[in-house]
Order: C-alpha cells, then structure tokens, then sequence
C-alpha cells in the first residue's frame, strides 16, 4: 500500500514538473503562434528572444544585489515588464529592418532568421561570456509547497503557472476583446480585403511580430525560476515551440495551449521511466502519427486564402 503511495505521489510530482515546462513552453509558443498564425513568417530566431528576457532578469537580479538589496524580494515583477519591454523594442526593430523585407518568402525568411539567430547567440557569448549564468531568485519564490507528507510542490512553479494564466488571459481579451485584435484577426483571414477597408496590415504585422517576440521574453523571465541562462538557452526550446504550435494548428489559441500541456506531460511523465532522448522520441512519434491522420493541427481555423 506504501509503495502505491508514493509511486502516486511521484507521478503526481512529475506531473507538476510537466507544468513548468508547460509554462514555458505555452509562453513561448503563444509568441510564436501569433508570429507564424498572423503573418506566416516562420522565425527561427524566436528562442533567442526568450534569452533576451532571461538575461534582462539576470541583470536585475545582480543589479538589486549589488546596489539595492532592499528591493530585491520586488525584482522579479519589474523584470517581467521590462523583458516584455525590450523583447517588444529588439522585435519592432527586427521587422523593420529585417523581416518586413521578406514577406510571402517563407524560405527566405527561415534562413534569414537561422542567421539573426546566430548572430544574437554570439552576441551574447560576447556580451555574457560563454558560461550559464543564474539569476537570485527573492525569497519568496523559494521553498516549496507541501499539500500532504510525500508530496513537495515548488513555489516558483507554482509563480510561473499564475504567471502563465494572467498572460495567456491578457492575450485572450486582445486577440478576441479588442479592437486591434479584430483587425489582427481580419488581417489573417483575408488580407486583401483588410487593406480595401483602410486596415494598415503593415502597422498589423509590425505590431503583431513585436508582440509576439514581447511574449518570448516573458518567457525568458519565468525561465529564470527553473534553470540557467547561456548564449544557446532559446535554442533548446525553438524545436519544441514549432512542434507545439504545428500540432495545435497555427491559428488556434485553444490548440497551442492543449499542445503544449499534451507534449509537456508526456515528456515529463517519460522521461522519469526513460533516458530524456527516448522521451522525446516517443513525444515526437506520437506526433508524426497524429499529424499523418489530421495534417493541420488539433484546433484548425478556417482561413480564406
């Protein structure tokens, strides 16, 4: 009977460890899903935007210690803002200069992004050095949290899970409540006749790559609560991210986050019985299978072509 406890109590754990690499990985891929969604530009750079936010955290975090430890347990909020911030600026500077050059030329696109993405990585071991580096974390996102004897919930999964549910939340009501999010829609559905109704798409699209790239570097903060920055830390998340934003159907909220907490999940749950390599080979295979017998995703939306 003990050991059916703690068998349960394991697999609860793993369960819960799936939730922050759901966190993660649903942040990352609601940036990406609207990038690739509304303007169908595949950005390969995308990860790196998400080091952006995580070293943006890094540096507060040295910051507060340094030179005002007082506010150090209040840090972690100003640097949520601010990686959204300066993820938002990098990217509005990025399709102006970059990606509003390449539209409708998706294979230029990719290889132009694979080569920005490059140059940040370096750009950061320049900057950073080539050693991870670790942001302090307040007080109070540390510890855990126990529900009953045998199980230990950390408290910064728990941060990162409300994180998460406000952002998704605030993407919901602008995509779906707003007025820019009904010409954000209008645009993706038939962009021809946006323009012909006095729609500025090329204001939309700006706005919509910097959004998108403002939410990676959210993303980047939360990744601070759970692991180490380096130059290459987006990268290990940019497969994962397409994976989950094809598999859910590139236009549908609703099927990025159902992707993201199937393939979270199972990762995680395979992975305490297999080697990490296996896991993800099995994730990766069951969504071959499903992709062979629906090719457009979970949650398809209908778009006028």
């Amino acid at each position: 009977m003990s050991s059916l406890s703690e068998f349960g109590a394991i697999f609860a754990m793993q369960g819960f460890n799936g939730l922050s690499v759901f966190c993660v990985l649903l942040l990352m891929a609601l940036g990406l899903a609207i990038i690739f969604g509304q303007m169908g530009v595949i950005n390969m750079a995308h990860g790196e935007f998400l080091t952006i936010g995580a070293y943006i955290t890094y540096l507060l975090s040295k910051w507060t210690t340094d030179y005002a430890p007082a506010l150090q347990p209040y840090y972690f909020f100003a640097a949520v803002l601010l990686s959204f911030v300066v993820a938002y600026a990098i990217g509005n500077l990025t399709e102006r200069l970059l990606i509003s050059k390449l539209y409708k030329r998706p294979l230029d696109t990719l290889l132009a992004t694979w080569g920005l993405s490059l140059a940040m990585q370096q750009a950061f071991r320049s900057i950073f050095g080539a050693k991870e580096v670790s942001a302090t974390l307040p007080d109070w996102l540390m510890g855990s949290f126990k529900p009953t004897e045998s199980i230990d919930i950390p408290l910064n999964g728990l941060f990162m899970m409300a994180l998460t549910v406000l952002l998704t939340g605030a993407i919901f009501v602008l995509l779906f409540r707003s007025r820019w999010g009904l010409q954000v829609r209008a645009t993706m559905q038939n962009r021809m006749m946006s323009g012909a109704v006095g729609i500025n798409t090329k204001k939309v699209d700006r706005a919509t790559f910097s959004l998108g790239c403002g939410v990676a570097g959210v993303a980047g903060a939360a990744f601070t609560t759970i692991g180490s920055t380096g130059p290459t830390s987006g990268s290990l998340y940019i497969v994962d991210t397409f994976l989950v934003v094809v598999f859910g159907g590139a236009q549908s909220l609703l099927g990025t986050i159902a992707s993201a907490f199937s393939i979270a999940q199972t990762q995680s749950t395979t992975e305490f019985f297999l080697t990490g390599s296996m896991a993800k080979v099995l994730t990766l295979s069951a969504v071959i299978v499903i992709l062979m017998l629906r090719p457009q995703g979970l949650f398809a939306t209908k778009v006028r072509k």
